[in-house]
Formats: structure tokens, C-alpha cells, sequence
């Protein structure tokens, strides 16, 4: 039960009848009983391909009674996308360098020999894959202390960032922060691994432990929520092709 004066703040309440998409200004519109539906900030709803638009669409259409914005995931990322301007990119473009320069897929463990042997096996290709791909090599190391990348790395992958228009900007963002990691992000980007298997990936150490240990019952509510959010990622890049 929530302490007065800390109410979960009030969930709006399904307005329209109708979604749809609707071609509009050389992109695709989303519409509201005909009408063009608008971000929070206030801009059109309005997406560069067919599938986005679907997508966003898809997602209006399934609000039942309200409004149930933690289910719009494709709807969040447009309108952020919508809301980039300069300042908003350069922000975006610092974030995803940043998780190249702590990228999960570095830090490999120090033990046990399976472990290790897991994540040289399932991360060292992913990281070769970036190197060739990308151009871009990155150092691993063992253990957690910080290992600083080297400085042609993080700007190579700054310049890729910053090349990408804001639709994607705004799904590396996303997924750099889900994962942890710049190099998985920019692998679901380039649809060279599934969402499925990027996310697999970016839990080979919980998934590990669990399989030892046990599933923890609130670790795997979180996990699950983190695999849809992998999954809506992947429709996202997807659409964008």
C-alpha cells in the first residue's frame, strides 16, 4: 500500500477506438480515430518505415481500459528518437561509447575453469566478430578492475554511433544499456545475433551461478522483463531495415 502523498500516479485511460497507420509527410504516421497521435513532448507520432509505424500501432491497439505505458516499449523509443535534437544525440552518442568502455563482453572471470571456458567460448567470437566488423579492438581482462579501452576504439565507436539517424540511436541506446554492453548492442543493430542470443549472452555469468545454485524468484521476475525488453529490441532494429 503506498505512504500517503506517494500515490502511483494516475494511469490514463484508453481515449480512441482506433489506431492505425497512415502515410504522412514522406514517413508513416500513427493515427488515433484519424487523428495524428503526438509524444509527450508534444511532436507527431510519425516513424520512417511501414513496420515502425505497425509496430507503434500494434501497441496502441492492445491498451485495453488505460494506458499501459511500461507495454509500449516501441512507442517510448519513438518518442524518444522524436525528441533528439543536438545535445540529446551528442548525450546518446557519450552513453553507448561509455558502455564500450566497460564492455561486459571484457571482463572475463578469473574461475571457476567453467566459467571461463564458457565465456571464452560464447564471448571471444562476438568480439572477434567486432573487430572484423566494426573495426574496432577492444582489450579483455580478468576479474572486475577497470581496464581502460584504447582511445581509437571509443572514438570508432563514437563516429558509428554518431552516424546513425535517431531511430537507431535511440535502440543502441537501449540495448548498450540492457546489455551492458556497446558491442552486443551494435550485434542486435546489425542483426548479426537474434535478441534472443544477445541477451543470452549479456547473462552467461547469472546464468552460470543459477545453474548452480538455483533461480532466485525475484531475479527471475527481473529477467524476464529483460528478455522482453531484449525481444521488443530486436523487432525495433528490425522494422528499421
Amino acid at each position: 500500500m503506498p505512504l500517503p502523498g506517494h500515490e502511483p500516479p494516475e494511469r490514463p485511460r484508453r481515449f480512441y477506438r482506433t489506431a492505425k497507420v497512415a502515410p504522412a509527410d514522406g514517413g508513416w504516421a500513427v493515427q488515433l480515430d484519424g487523428r495524428r497521435a503526438r509524444t509527450p513532448a508534444g511532436a507527431a507520432l510519425a516513424l520512417p518505415t511501414q513496420a515502425l509505424a505497425q509496430l507503434v500501432v500494434a501497441e496502441w491497439e492492445a491498451q485495453v481500459e488505460v494506458i499501459e505505458l511500461a507495454s509500449m516499449p516501441a512507442t517510448r523509443l519513438a518518442s524518444e528518437a522524436l525528441g533528439f535534437d543536438a545535445a540529446a544525440r551528442a548525450a546518446a552518442v557519450e552513453r553507448v561509447t561509455s558502455f564500450a568502455g566497460s564492455d561486459l563482453l571484457c571482463y572475463f572471470a578469473d574461475g571457476p575453469a567453467g566459467l571461463v571456458e564458457r565465456q571464452e567460448r560464447r564471448w571471444g567470437p562476438v568480439i572477434d566478430w567486432a573487430q572484423s566488423a566494426l573495426g574496432v579492438r577492444f582489450h579483455r581482462t580478468q576479474g572486475i578492475v577497470h581496464r581502460p579501452q584504447p582511445p581509437e576504439t571509443l572514438e570508432q565507436i563514437a563516429q558509428l554511433t554518431r552516424a546513425e539517424d535517431d531511430f537507431a540511436l535511440a535502440g543502441l541506446v537501449a540495448a548498450a544499456a540492457l546489455f551492458g554492453s556497446a558491442i552486443l548492442a551494435f550485434s542486435l543493430r546489425r542483426r548479426e545475433l537474434s535478441a534472443e542470443a544477445a541477451f543470452e549472452l549479456s547473462r552467461l555469468d547469472e546464468t552460470f551461478q543459477e545453474e548452480r545454485w538455483g533461480v532466485d524468484a525475484e531475479a527471475a521476475v527481473r529477467a524476464d522483463a529483460m528478455a522482453k525488453e531484449a525481444l521488443a529490441l530486436g523487432r525495433w532494429f528490425a522494422a528499421l531495415a
